[in-house]
């Protein structure tokens, strides 16, 4: 017998041995949805082989296994009994249509609650600028229990299952993703696994001298096993704390946080932490919520002697907890946040392991083809790592809560005779405004003194111009900083897979530099682009004469038009050489409709050989959607300064 054939048949037989307890303990359920739960047991039967392989993998040394096995599989069922009938109903239909985040109608927007509307009720009231967006994914940033003050953007998670009371309660959470779902909106929140606030129960717990959660942690008496960590480990907020490891007075020992002092990282090894942060996730699915954004996913498994990244547990964790899902709540969708080099990022994607992904090579090269006013290495990339499993979608965006880190693959960069370390250095230099051709006003986050590596912070309108160019008063220089800022959304709405927006960005919101004289916020430059939304200028934006006005308008006819457009649905993204360094060019095709796309990254008029459009877009006469003109594939096409075409044959 293979290990194959051996899994398979210990994967049965526990099963069998498990199924009369899952039954046993789902009885009442079965009463009320006999059709559910048959549907439910399938779905088990389905997945269970890959679960207890994962599971087998990950835990099989350890001598209570099969109770933590069985502790695993009845808290999955206890979740499934607990989902609302609406909840199962949504279940079945995405079943039946597994694709469906792909579709060219899907565009997404992220926002604080607190600084986008106050409160959760206040976010119900906002609906109607949502749905004027056209709006059908809403991310809303971390919103459970935190500390106050230094909590990292409400990245320390004090509890899963109590809102912000400031913000509101998880009844209102509840009725709020029920509302959103009438309206087409799916609601995404944040599942920060990696680690917990030092507030969490947990750690009181475990800080109390309780050996079950002082073993949920990382624990140290001494530094001598911390510096043989820290040899190997890269230092994420350097600003903050150098190493990896906080001294906590109140226990006298070493706690391992990979972020901030006050985020203590969890152990994964054990599987009791495995266990109760998959009843955590499968609470918030029976909330309502239908994507979980995985935080930090890189950093959930450690090992001696590497850089505790990418590790394969981490993946074998995020799968099983996949397989969690598509048993008791398969319209969940996990979407990863992995920050790291290209090559790792595409290994979290997969229809077993994260369906959706952040595209943070995306964002970087399209801010580094604006930097450059060349499409080289966007190009490049784009040609050589779009492709990813099939099934599954990049989430592109420009700009989120966090810096802006050039993520671009050094061999990349040389194969296009870029040195790849200078260039970052120039990239940091251009958009924190340091260079005579920058137009930017970001600011540098985390600069490593030792390494010379830095980030970037600032709102998306002040990094592509805006603010500059409205001290200047520059009518000229605030045309361009339009420009370039709808240059950027035609991307993300065009390139293939579902777009994201930083709600503030619609209505050019710029840097908020109040954030230094707060002292919880003062350490935190990112803390320049987390703005509050204006409310009161609604005047601005709703003037198609000004600024802010232009570019909501002209965002808003851009996302309709989209979701007319059958040729955006899909991940089918085809570069091809437009024949000048200046100008992108790519095809978009899905089911037998086409478009292509045409992108000027420069301030200066640019020409396309006419003939291109005719070999690629198989055709002489093309009308471009955006502006409504016909095009004839003869001579030269003029692209002016930041302008794109999206273009159908007539």
């Amino acid at each position: 017998m293979n290990r194959r054939e051996w899994f398979q048949t210990e994967a049965a037989l526990s099963l069998e041995r498990l199924l009369p307890r899952v039954s046993a303990e789902l009885e009442e359920a079965r009463h009320h949805d006999p059709t559910g739960y048959v549907r439910f047991e399938a779905r088990l039967k389905r997945e269970w082989p890959r679960l207890f392989e994962l599971l087998l993998d990950l835990y099989g040394q350890q001598y209570d296994f099969f109770y933590h096995l069985e502790a695993i599989l009845l808290s999955t069922a206890r979740a499934w009994a607990s989902r609302r009938p609406a909840l199962r109903a949504l279940d079945e239909a995405r079943e039946a249509e597994p694709t469906w985040f792909q579709q060219q109608t899907m565009v997404g927007a992220v926002l604080y609650v607190d600084l986008f509307a106050g409160t959760l009720t206040g976010l119900r009231e906002r609906l109607p600028h949502l749905k004027q967006l056209g709006i059908t994914y809403l991310h809303l940033m971390p919103l459970f229990l935190a500390p106050e003050g230094k909590n990292d953007g409400g990245y320390a998670v004090s509890s899963y299952r109590t809102v912000q009371p400031e913000l509101g309660t998880m009844e209102e959470l509840a009725e709020l993703a029920d509302t959103f779902r009438e309206q087409g909106i799916s609601l995404v929140v944040d599942f920060v696994f990696n680690h917990t606030s030092d507030e969490h129960e947990w750690a009181r717990r475990a800080r109390a001298g309780e050996a079950r959660y002082e073993q949920f942690y990382f624990i140290f008496p001494d530094r001598t096993i911390p510096d043989q960590y820290d040899l190997t480990l890269r230092e994420i907020f350097p600003t903050v704390r150098r190493g990896n490891f906080t001294w906590d007075e109140a226990m006298g020992r070493w706690i391992w946080t990979t972020f901030n002092s006050f985020q203590w990282d969890l152990n994964y090894a054990n599987p009791e932490v495995f266990r109760v942060m998959g009843e955590e996730l499968l609470f918030l699915a029976n909330v309502g919520v239908e994507v979980l954004r995985l935080d930090a996913v890189a950093f959930v498994w450690k090992r001696l002697g590497t850089n505790c990244e990418n590790q394969p547990e981490a993946h074998k964790i995020i799968q099983a907890y996949n397989a969690l899902t598509r048993i008791a709540c398969p319209a969940l969708l996990f979407k990863s946040e992995a920050i790291v080099h290209p090559d790792e990022v595409v290994k979290y994607i997969d229809q077993g392991e994260a369906q959706l992904s952040y595209n943070p090579l995306l964002m970087a090269l399209c801010w580094e083809a604006l930097a450059t006013r060349e499409v080289r290495l966007l190009a490049h990339s784009l040609s050589t790592r779009w492709r990813i499993a099939e099934g599954c979608s990049w989430v592109n965006y420009l700009r989120g809560h966090d810096d802006i880190g050039w993520t671009f693959d050094d061999e990349d960069a040389r194969a296009l005779q870029i040195d790849p370390w200078g260039h970052r250095q120039f990239l940091n230099a251009f958009y924190t405004g340091d260079h005579p051709a920058s137009f930017a006003r970001g600011v540098p986050f985390q600069a490593n003194p030792t390494t010379g590596d830095a980030r970037i912070s600032g709102t998306l309108a002040s990094l592509a111009g805006l603010e500059a160019a409205m001290q200047q008063r520059d009518l000229r220089l605030i045309d361009l900083a339009v420009r370039r800022i709808l240059l950027l959304h035609s991307i993300i709405l065009s390139a293939g897979g579902m777009p994201l927006i930083y709600l503030g960005d619609e209505v050019a919101t710029l840097n908020n530099y109040d954030y230094l004289y707060d002292p919880a916020q003062a350490d935190d430059s990112r803390w320049i682009h987390r703005v509050r939304f204006n409310w009161e200028a609604h005047a601005r934006w709703r003037d198609p004469e000004l600024p802010e006005g232009k570019i909501f308008h002209a965002l808003q006819r851009l996302i309709a038009l989209r979701k007319t457009q059958p040729a955006l649905a899909g991940m089918h993204l085809e570069v091809f050489a437009t024949g000048n360094a200046h100008l992108l060019g790519y095809v978009r095709r899905h089911k037998g409709s086409r478009l292509i796309i045409i992108a000027n990254v420069s301030e200066l008029p640019q020409q396309l050989e006419a003939n291109r459009l005719r070999l690629h877009g198989s055709g002489y006469r093309f009308r471009d959607l955006v502006s409504t003109s016909e095009i004839e594939a003869s001579g030269t096409l003029s692209v002016e300064a930041y302008q794109f075409f999206w273009l159908e044959r007539m």
